[in-house]
């Protein structure tokens, strides 16, 4: 399985009724997307001091690399990624995707 983690920092301006348009943009993609299974949203609770500015992050789970490459090409992702990034502080700037094979 592959763990899809997304950290982001949006800027001040973006409402939280926007946030939660994204995230449910992000959560349709599951019907479209074979092997895409559970997304989880958050704001971050650490009280670590090292989120370095990234107040948000959401998780995807997949079956596996190709249904999360197949993920990554479909254009309903494009458009809620571009949607997400246009939400952002500077952009990709205020994006950090990190994958996670789980055993």
């Amino acid at each position: 399985m592959i763990r899809h983690c997304v950290f982001v920092r949006f800027r001040n301006d973006v409402a939280n009724a926007e946030r939660a348009a994204i995230h449910g943009d992000l959560e349709a993609l599951r019907p479209v997307t074979d092997g895409m299974g559970k997304v989880e949203f958050s704001a971050n609770t650490s009280p670590e001091p090292f989120a370095r500015g990234f107040t948000h992050g959401f998780t995807i789970d997949f079956r596996d690399a190709a249904a999360r490459d197949a993920h990554l090409e479909h254009e309903a992702h494009q458009r809620a990624g571009a949607r997400l990034v246009a939400a952002l502080e500077g952009g990709t700037d205020g994006l950090m995707v990190f994958d996670l094979e789980i055993a």
